[in-house]
């Protein structure tokens, strides 16, 4: 293949010149501008237009102003090759993170350190999630695999009008790959692991007729058990396997040129090992993992089990008209999960001996069994929406519409005995239920003021309501039914511009707000437990920055800074000795930072991409304290309790929160990708490379030595050959194999959760 001579050699010599325009990106503008213009055409080298719907239009990633990473095409499919669920994108956008204490099952989303480490069934997100123009408000729904997704967009900072409730942190956005009238095509990928790991992907289109097209894509990924239990008797011996299978099927109806339906049907049914939660693996008085730890080997007295069915239905409708269309969508959606755990990660207790697994220079201490188990056995979310949207030429542009969104569950929390041969299953139980019905209005106006620059506003009105009920029963008695309710009304806002610096440079700075609805928590471990309650939280953020096409476009580069503010945030005090949690709300809550991502063809073999973020967060509440290491004061000499390094609050075992960062902030993320090919025979030889970075982050919203989590690098490779349409390719993720320390449990014994470990294996490939 010819290259364009001029053009490669300039990349090649320009190195040192990507990192000098990514530092100073208006000189380099600057210079761009003072050149005699040329026209843009496509040039063999350069990188293709990105194109989002962040602001339900399809747009040039340059032209929305506000900060946006998009993941697609080959780096989904290098991130995803070990069988990897959703938290493979953790750290590979700047300032997004997540992480699960429940395992493939319930992620939690991060963005700009916002998030929430709330591990009960009825936990709100600050992030929100919308797959396939629907949104996902479940934890249950949110862990859907990815796979045959066209494109995957991080959006950050609030999201408040055109997406609406409970997303003042950002959104998430997953848009499938669609059917195509007229075209039969398709793919299928077989890989094999360590640990007997059996992944196939798989979809094809199928044009029905002139005007209508199907199209199906199915994914199932398996792994044996790598943990074993040497615990005579135990009711569950082998842990961490999985069988995790979903399917979508898509049918497009296009009988006219105006008017057109896609229906969407998927369904995902899991089943595998909840996360294990490791007694006693902190060294006391650090964050290392204890000497003599085996990763293969998990001691414990309780069951392990966890299981998650989700299913839903969307419809879309589009009309177009002489210079406006119509949209209608339509969702429902379902899940059915039960995942149940040793709590206390140990055997025995400090009153029913041995109690282990101790560790060289560190006895373990258990100070209750707590084997536990939760159910979702209700669930149902219907939404519905409708939009109209100018679709004239003119310099106003604008949309308006209506969202109505109904969600019920119930919740079950159901407890086992882990001293009475065979586990049975107690008496004592916990229940809630809650029926949330919220509606909003929304528009939003984009007006092109000149040639150079271009404003956008947006507001929407939300109604939210919800009724809660929760009750426990517990020795034959009952506590309950407690009942609660709220109603709620906001007004969201934004208002964005983009100035055009040249042909190449957009300048662009934006304001918005964001609103969470009030929460409830019903987590009722004995009689005398209450439900407890947060007020809505609004968020109010400033940003501004830069998207620039470097190099005659054979590099990319857009940075943002920003800085936020969120009054009455809702937080979570996790655990401590009963195992709950409780609501709580910080007066405000501050945040700020920078974001950069970057992405050059250095050559013709030689691909970069990196991201980077900082995020300085901190909670400004004088008056707010929480309890400390599991109430250590509860246990004899504070007994393989915590080491707290905060400010003390007013009660013995307790610390204030003024000042803290919020919990699984990390400050620095990094991520960096690397891809060199060249031609062999008649294909493609490649090398992928990805890596990605965080800093350290406090697990719960107190600070301590052994809660404090250690930075982590993780890398993975992918080595491959490409022909004609086949692909054959070798892998591995965390290719250091390195094992820390990522979550806890807040109980007396230094409860661990661990990342995952080296994954290997080769994937076939054909594409048709």
């Amino acid at each position: 293949m010819k290259n364009n001579s001029k053009h490669s050699s300039t990349a090649t010599r320009s190195l040192i010149a990507l990192a000098i325009a990514g530092a100073f990106p208006l000189h380099a503008a600057m210079a761009q501008e003072a050149a005699p213009a040329v026209e843009a055409k496509a040039q063999p080298g350069q990188l293709e237009t990105v194109i989002v719907t962040a602001q339900r239009r399809s747009e040039n990633i340059k032209d929305v102003p506000m900060a946006i990473t998009t993941l697609k095409g080959e780096k989904l499919d290098v991130l995803t090759s070990g069988g990897q669920d959703i938290r493979f994108l953790s750290g590979r956008s700047p300032s997004l993170n997540i992480e699960s204490d429940y395992g493939r099952s319930f992620p939690r989303f991060y963005i700009r350190g916002q998030g929430n480490t709330d591990f009960d069934l009825n936990a709100s997100q600050p992030v929100g999630l919308v797959v396939d123009d629907i949104v996902q408000e479940s934890p249950m729904l949110k862990g859907f695999p990815v796979f045959d997704v066209d494109q995957v967009e991080v959006l950050r900072g609030p999201q408040g009008t055109l997406f609406g409730r409970n997303s003042p942190a950002g959104v998430i956005k997953f848009d499938s790959a669609k059917p195509v009238i007229g075209k039969t095509e398709g793919y299928a990928t077989l890989g094999f692991g360590n640990y007997s790991a059996v992944n196939a992907e798989g979809a094809i289109n199928l044009p029905i007729s002139d005007t209508m097209a199907a199209r199906v894509s199915v994914q199932s990924q398996n792994r044996d058990d790598r943990v074993h239990n040497n615990r005579p008797n135990a009711p569950t011996k082998d842990f961490e396997g999985y069988g995790d299978h979903a399917a979508r099927l898509q049918l497009l109806v296009k009988p006219t040129r105006d008017f057109s339906a896609l229906f969407n049907v998927h369904a995902r049914d899991m089943d595998g090992s909840a996360t294990l939660f490791r007694a006693n693996i902190m060294k006391k008085g650090t964050n290392d993992i204890v000497d003599g730890f085996d990763y293969g080997t998990y001691d414990t007295d309780g069951g392990n089990k966890q299981t998650l069915k989700t299913k839903g239905a969307s419809m879309r409708l589009r009309w177009d008209m002489e210079g406006v269309t119509l949209h209608s969508i339509t969702g429902y959606e379902t899940a059915d999960f039960y995942s149940r755990g040793d709590v206390d990660g140990g055997f025995g207790a400090v009153f029913a001996p041995p109690m282990g697994p101790d560790y060289a220079g560190q006895k373990a201490f258990i100070p209750f069994p707590v084997e536990t188990a939760d159910v979702l056995p209700d669930h149902k979310q219907f939404t519905q929406e409708f939009r109209v949207e100018s679709s004239n030429k003119g310099p106003l542009q604008w949309i308006g519409g209506l969202f109505y969104f109904s969600e019920d569950m119930q919740i079950d929390s159901i407890a086992y005995n882990s001293l009475a041969p065979g586990n049975p299953l107690t008496p004592d139980f916990s229940t809630q239920t809650q029926d949330t019905r919220s509606w909003a209005a929304f528009g939003s106006l984009n007006y092109t003021v000149s040639d150079k620059l271009k404003v956008r506003g947006g507001v929407r009105y939300t109604d939210d309501k919800k009724d809660f009920s929760a009750r426990r029963l517990e020795g034959g008695k009952t506590a309950g039914p407690f009942m609660l309710d709220s109603s709620s009304t906001n007004v969201s806002w934004d208002l964005a511009g983009t100035y055009e610096l040249d042909k190449d440079t957009n300048l662009f700075a934006r304001i918005a707000t964001g609103y969470r609805a009030p929460s409830m928590q019903g987590r009722l471990i004995f009689l005398w437990s209450v439900p407890s309650f947060a007020e809505a939280e609004k968020a109010l953020s400033y940003e501004a920055g830069i998207k620039q096409d470097l190099f005659d476009k054979r590099a990319r580069m857009s940075a943002t800074v920003f800085q936020y503010r969120v009054k009455d945030k809702q937080l979570t005090a996790t655990s401590g000795t009963i195992n709950m949690n409780q609501l709580i709300n910080a007066d405000k809550v501050t945040g700020q930072g920078v974001e950069l991502d970057f992405q050059a063809n250095i050559s013709e073999s030689l691909r970069m991409t990196v991201g980077g973020s900082y995020n300085d967060t901190e909670i400004k509440d004088a008056g707010l304290y929480v309890q400390t290491c599991g109430n250590e004061g509860n246990t004899p000499n504070g007994s393989n309790g915590c080491s707290p390094t905060g400010v003390p609050g007013p009660f013995a075992y307790t610390q204030r929160l003024n000042g803290n960062p919020l919990p699984r902030a990390p400050k620095w993320q990094g991520n960096f990708t690397l891809r060199y090919s060249a031609a062999v025979a008649n294909g493609e030889f490649y090398a992928y490379t990805d890596w990605a970075y965080r800093s350290t982050y406090n697990m719960f919203l107190y600070e301590a030595k052994e809660y404090k989590a250690k930075s982590l690098v993780e890398g993975g490779l992918r080595v491959g050959y490409k022909w004609d349409n086949y692909e054959v390719a070798a892998f591995a993720r965390n290719i250091t194999d390195k094992v820390q320390l990522v979550g806890a449990i807040d109980f007396n014994n230094l409860t661990g959760i661990l990342n995952e470990p080296r994954t290997l294996g080769v994937q076939l490939k054909t594409t048709f």
